[in-house]
């Protein structure tokens, strides 16, 4: 599993303790290749990491922006993502174990020890496997390929 990582430059300080943190439990991390700048915008980084993520089915995204909905919104354009900004571990666990989530959004502004408890959590949460969410995520990718014929 690959973890790949971006933030716009909100986010800058943030990632890279993230990433240093990560490395040292001995994660595999992909940082983005675009580089940051003041005039960045997070839909860049939102749309580079989605496109690695969804390479394989067991790689997840970690993204950054100022509150985390913006970069949360244009990940979910890429084909295949469901990413979800988090604000504590309970958001973490259920947005991969309940909504499949495969990619979490988080505030710049958020502390470190908090950042870092809730990828933790997202990161050893076990996928779904209910009924009940399997169903609910099967109708969100039958809706994105255009398969969803249910209303």
């Amino acid at each position: 599993m690959k973890i790949f990582i971006g933030s716009d430059h909100r986010g800058v300080e943030l990632k890279k303790q993230i990433i240093n943190s990560l490395k040292e439990d001995g994660f595999i991390i992909v940082d983005t290749i675009l580089q940051n700048n003041e005039m960045d915008d997070y839909p860049d980084f939102a749309f580079e990491v989605g496109e690695n993520v969804i390479k394989n089915e067991n790689d997840l995204g970690i993204l950054i922006c100022g509150n985390g909905i913006g970069i949360s919104i244009a990940a979910n354009k890429v084909k295949g993502i469901r990413c979800a900004r988090v604000l504590s571990e309970d958001d973490a666990f259920k947005a991969k174990n309940h909504n499949g989530a495969n990619c979490i959004a988080i505030g710049a502004d958020m502390p470190l020890a908090s950042a870092l408890t809730i990828i933790n959590v997202f990161i050893g949460t076990k996928k779904a496997s209910e009924e009940r969410h399997l169903k609910r995520i099967n109708k969100i990718i039958k809706y994105e390929q255009g398969t969803y014929n249910e209303l």
